[in-house]
């Protein structure tokens, strides 16, 4: 050991010390410390030891180094001789390689899909359900094409969870007509989990989970950019989003995101949708450390949407709806317009969160997360008057949580990983809307406690297993029109909520429910050789209803129904199962994947009648419980079918059964299956040119809801027939892309891409605006991606 002294001087202190591994505590023999400030060196020994002598009193800054380590810096007060041991984290390619890491499952049991930036990048001007409909056993409920809810294997709303940059997300969405408040393009990374690994996240994901991630930046002192603009033929609009990150040696990072999006009305082949515009401006901004040992992560986004409704689709009564069934045109078709009248929706989203994190050595990783939620939804319907610009709903959620959470991974087959959750959710139903309120006031209260174990069996087989307790209790104030509070019995099963309170013919009402929910989850790996892999998982999921299938009573303007709750809705049980065979070759991969759901208590949306208001005659829709199953397959196929081009295939089977009243469930995916063929040149400005293909079968297994009312015009019954679905159709599409250096740093590129690319007429079984107007027509779309 030599050590190099810039000076001599008559001071007899040492520092002396050991340097070990973080994990496992392993000497690491030639790192290099230095005091900077003393300009004094030296380098451990075999020993993992180093020592400097002859140091006078004072703070030495010191800075050890290692390949393939992170670089550590300390401070230290010598008052006296001083030994140290000191720990380098010995896999710092962890932080930098993210890119290798895009692969990595969320857990090495789970059953998942991912998408990569690079394809998120290609939906920069659509919605998070668009880019998710590309996955096999994903597709959605629409309205209109704006409005675009995720579902996974025919669940939707309540039973999804949605985890975005670690925060899951509650914005009402248990409306029908309610996306996600998510702006896809401060993602990184966006995993979708089929099976039963989201014990941590919560115990109702029923139909599973959805995790919107950001990128980890690696440690350097860097400044770079990303700012694409798309536009649009079908809108006339399109999509601008730009963001800037700074990086520092330290281990600091910054990030500001901002877009805009705006288009006018859309068109499908042979007429405008009038008043389908929208405009969009979100922005993000991120800050933390990054380091192995401690950090954080501070975020906050910010959402506005403004979304235009169809107009054809809002009818004053339900003669309006069976007059839309029976021709072929929306009754309201205008020449285009950037305006976004009545009806729409106004939504803002406010999301803020900090993250922390603290390693201790012999032990793992103790983390603690604070969030905070806040979500304004405002609905306005076509009104006159006084009322024409007050909306018809107005609600304000706000959500606050505290997480904390300990992984242990002491152990070297072993992680545990626990934690709890205290969240606390009140929603106010603004009055003044001149409407009665859909849903009613309430204050929400949770704590969840979880354990989830990873065991690595052997070099190929991993188990994992675990369990969750989640308490919830909801105290809602809601108003009851008397008759209709005897006419319920709910004057026998709940007296304690009646208040005495009345007001006219309403009576108030205080109803409190508490619920305890257990879930747990078996996961199982193996892999055989260097391809192929055997998964399954178990679940057994419990959810809660959510405050409209509790409270809902009355008309639902952007649905144009009236949706009834019942205080006697009780919580779901869900047993999942689910397998999956993969191999995993760039040459030849597949997956298949089956599954099987059994749910107790399922919670459905039906029509069942229709009823008079004075705004005129409609359909009425209301909860309740059966006993179901989903089954079916997703199947994936990749191919390399010569040096330049590659195919990719894929497809979906899914059955739902009413087992009570031995009907088909409403609402679920049909047969559908798809085919891309892509051609790719990394030597020619990274060229790829593609053809896609989706063809979506007709769903012929429906429950028949059909009904007859009385034509106000003719005085005679007209049968309304709301149940039976649209023919078959399929979808070609076109891509390409192409890489150009026109700058001295970065790069730009450049992409064309048409949708529909025949300009095919068709109507989705899953678009609740499919009564009034075909989906959209031809799009070509130009974007343009610089990085700087």
């Amino acid at each position: 050991m030599v050590i190099y002294q810039a000076n001599a001087q008559d001071c007899n202190y040492s520092f002396s010390g050991k340097i070990t591994d973080f994990h496992d505590n392993s000497l690491i023999v030639g790192a290099s410390i230095q005091i900077i400030n003393l300009n004094k060196f030296t380098t451990s020994n075999l020993e993992g030891e180093f020592v400097f002598n002859n140091l006078c009193e004072g703070k030495l800054t010191l800075e050890i180094k290692h390949v393939a380590c992170e670089t550590k810096r300390l401070v230290i007060n010598l008052t006296k001789n001083t030994f140290k041991e000191i720990s380098l984290e010995h896999h710092l390619e962890e932080l930098k390689e993210v890119v290798v890491k895009t692969n990595t499952k969320t857990e090495v049991t789970s059953i998942e899909k991912s998408l990569k930036k690079e394809v998120i990048s290609n939906f920069t001007d659509k919605s998070l359900g668009d880019a998710l409909n590309t996955l096999s056993g994903v597709s959605s409920l629409n309205t209109g094409n704006s409005i675009v809810k995720p579902m996974i294997h025919g669940l939707h709303s309540s039973r999804l969870l949605i985890i975005n940059n670690s925060v899951r997300m509650f914005d009402q969405e248990w409306g029908d007509e309610h996306a996600p408040n998510i702006d896809i393009n401060s993602s990184d990374r966006i995993d979708v989990i089929k099976g039963a690994n989201s014990l941590r996240y919560g115990s109702d994901a029923v139909g599973g989970l959805i995790l919107i991630r950001p990128k980890k930046y690696a440690i350097k002192d860097s400044l770079f950019g990303i700012t694409t603009t798309s536009i649009n033929s079908n809108g006339f609009g399109g999509n601008v989003t730009s963001e800037i990150i700074k990086t520092f040696n330290s281990g600091y990072y910054t990030k500001l995101q901002a877009n805009y999006k705006r288009f006018g009305d859309f068109k499908a082949p042979d007429y405008y949708l009038t008043n389908t515009g929208l405009e969009n401006i979100n922005a993000s901004f991120r800050t933390g450390f990054n380091s192995y040992e401690k950090g954080f992560d501070a975020y906050y986004s910010f959402v506005n949407n403004k979304i235009g409704i169809l107009r054809s689709s809002h009818i004053g009564n339900v003669n309006d709806l069976v007059e839309a069934i029976n021709n072929k045109e929306p009754r309201i078709v205008e020449d285009f317009s950037y305006d976004i009248n009545f009806p729409r929706q106004n939504i803002f989203h406010h999301l803020a969160k900090v993250e922390a994190f603290k390693r201790f050595k012999n032990l793992g990783k103790l983390s603690l997360q604070l969030d905070a939620q806040l979500n304004r939804r405002k609905e306005f319907d076509l009104r006159r008057g006084d009322l024409r610009d007050r909306p018809v709903i107005d609600l304000q959620l706000f959500t606050a949580s505290i997480q904390p959470n300990l992984e242990i991974n002491k152990f070297d087959n072993l992680k545990i990983n626990t934690g709890f959750l205290v969240r606390y959710q009140n929603n106010d139903a603004i009055v003044n809307t001149g409407a009665n309120t859909l849903i009613p006031d309430y204050n929400k209260y949770e704590v969840g406690t979880y354990a989830i174990l990873d065991v690595d069996i052997n070099e190929t087989s991993e188990f994992s297993a675990g369990v969750r307790y989640d308490y919830s209790r909801i105290k809602a104030r809601k108003w009851y029109v008397e008759s209709d509070w005897t006419a319920l019995n709910y004057d026998v099963l709940f007296p304690e909520f009646d208040t005495g309170i009345v007001d006219g013919l309403e009576l108030l009402t205080r109803p409190e429910f508490t619920f305890n929910n257990f879930s747990t989850n078996l996961g199982y790996s193996k892999r055989f050789g260097e391809d192929y892999s055997f998964l399954f998982n178990y679940g057994l999921a419990q959810r809660m209803p959510n405050p409209s299938e509790l409270f809902s009573g009355g008309l639902h303007h952007s649905a144009a129904r009236i949706e009834i709750g019942f205080l006697t809705i009780n919580k779901e049980t869900a047993n999942k199962f689910i397998l999956s065979l993969e191999k995993n070759n760039e040459n030849f991969g597949f997956s298949i994947s089956p599954y099987y759901k059994q749910i107790d208590g399922f919670i459905q949306l039906i029509p069942t009648g229709i009823r008079t208001t004075i705004r005129g005659a409609f359909p009425v829709w209301e909860y309740n419980q059966v006993d179901a199953r989903i089954f079916g397959v997703d199947i994936d196929i990749n191919k390399k079918l010569a040096s330049h081009f590659d195919y990719k295939g894929g497809l979906s089977l899914l059955q739902g059964d009413d087992l009570t009243n031995d009907n088909p469930l409403i609402h679920m995916p049909s047969a559908n299956f798809s085919n891309s063929i892509m051609y790719s040149n990394n030597d020619f400005h990274q060229l790829k040119i593609g053809v896609n293909q989706k063809t979506v079968l007709q769903q012929n297994r429906f429950p028949d809801y059909n009904f007859t009312t009385l034509d106000p015009v003719t005085q005679q019954q007209v049968f309304v027939d709301i149940s039976s679905t649209p023919p078959s159709y399929t979808l070609f599409g076109f891509s390409s892309s192409a890489v150009f250096y026109p700058f001295k740093k970065g790069s730009m590129e450049v992409g064309f891409n048409v949708d529909n690319l025949f300009n095919v007429s068709y109507r989705e079984n899953l678009n609740r605006l499919r009564y009034f107007a075909d989906d959209l027509g031809r799009n070509l779309n130009l974007k343009i991606k610089i990085n700087y």
